[in-house]
């Protein structure tokens, strides 16, 4: 078994206890996430991925397993492509943090928005799947399927906004003043509400998904412990920070040759989104400059994390200084408008 942090001993007797029989067990860590520690688990023949809250002092509300295992039950008879879920557990004593297992489902990962892994003549068609599955989450009723209350309908952005500065201000993160000028910027450049509301993944890209072995469709949404109910233009415009970032920021193909390299420009990414839904308000640069800004605190609550010494993912203090980098980006986007 590789590196965990939990007993595994503790792992095994539960799940002998949940299904009434003995199985040999194994674990292995997936790196690469920042937040929820993530393990492939083999149980005899099972495949199964087990995700869990960190160890150690966490801000209120973060890691809600709790509501990424609703929010994947919930999903998962409507045909959006997420893993089938299987247990849940909040006791403490037995990993420490609550956690739950689902599914494990075979696919590909792109962890960079260039596809760098994929043959370029099938890049196109893989950015054309993110949009597709994205278009399928946004069109499912969240009342339909017992997410009615999941969040608080209306006015998305304004509490967003009032949301991710306040976890900004709660932070001992050195100053980062282009935050602090984003911040004022969102605030008032606020669009009008126009009542839409959907389920909003809140980390929806091209890294958070798995695509079918061989074909260029999603068939697993995965990471969803910052949904909520919201605006699907929040998902959208954060799918579109890949067109203003750098590779080395996060994976992002700012600066790349799109046409040499198989990839969609962002208006053809948003074309083929936007041909899937009905009435949508178009795209704008509040949207995206919102997403970089949201993102930027995130990668704050990541540095936060890696001082205290519980960040989950492997590669966080390699990518130390995220938080300013996409604030720097946020304000040059909000600068050109």
């Amino acid at each position: 078994m590789s590196e965990t942090d939990f007993d595994p001993s503790q792992l095994v007797r539960y799940l002998d206890a949940r299904f009434g029989d003995q199985a040999p067990l194994h674990i292995e860590r997936i790196a690469g996430g920042q937040s929820n520690p993530t393990y492939f688990v083999t149980r005899g023949g099972e495949r199964m991925v087990l995700r869990k809250q960190p160890n150690g002092p966490i801000l209120p509300g973060a890691h809600a397993v709790d509501r990424e295992f609703r929010v994947i039950s919930a999903l998962h008879p409507t045909g959006v492509p997420v893993p089938r879920p299987l247990v849940f557990c909040d006791d403490d004593s037995v990993l420490g943090t609550p956690f739950y297992l689902m599914e494990r489902v075979d696919g590909r990962v792109f962890a960079d928005g260039a596809l760098s892994e994929a043959d370029p003549q099938e890049r196109r068609a893989l950015w054309d799947g993110l949009a597709d599955a994205m278009a399928a989450m946004h069109a499912v009723r969240p009342e339909q399927v017992g997410l009615e209350d999941f969040g608080r309908p209306g006015n998305y952005f304004e509490r967003q906004i009032t949301r991710w500065s306040r976890q900004w201000q709660d932070s001992d993160h050195p100053a980062i003043p282009e935050l602090d000028r984003l911040t004022d910027w969102l605030v008032a450049s606020q669009p009008h509400d126009d009542g839409r509301v959907s389920l909003a993944h809140g980390d929806f890209r091209m890294g958070n998904v798995l695509f079918h072995p061989s074909e260029a469709r999603v068939v697993a949404i995965l990471d969803w412990e910052l949904s909520t109910l919201g605006h699907p233009l929040a998902d959208l415009g954060y799918c579109c920070m890949a067109w203003h970032t750098s590779p080395d920021e996060y994976g992002g193909i700012l600066g790349l040759d799109l046409a040499a390299l198989g990839l969609p420009s962002e208006a053809q990414f948003v074309a083929r989104y936007m041909q899937q839904t009905d009435g949508m308000a178009p795209l704008t640069t509040f949207h995206k400059v919102f997403a970089l800004f949201r993102f930027a605190v995130i990668w704050v609550g990541v540095a936060d994390r890696v001082r205290a010494g519980n960040a989950a993912g492997t590669n966080a203090a390699r990518n130390a200084g995220m938080a300013e980098r996409l604030a720097r980006r946020g304000v040059a986007l909000m600068s050109a408008s």
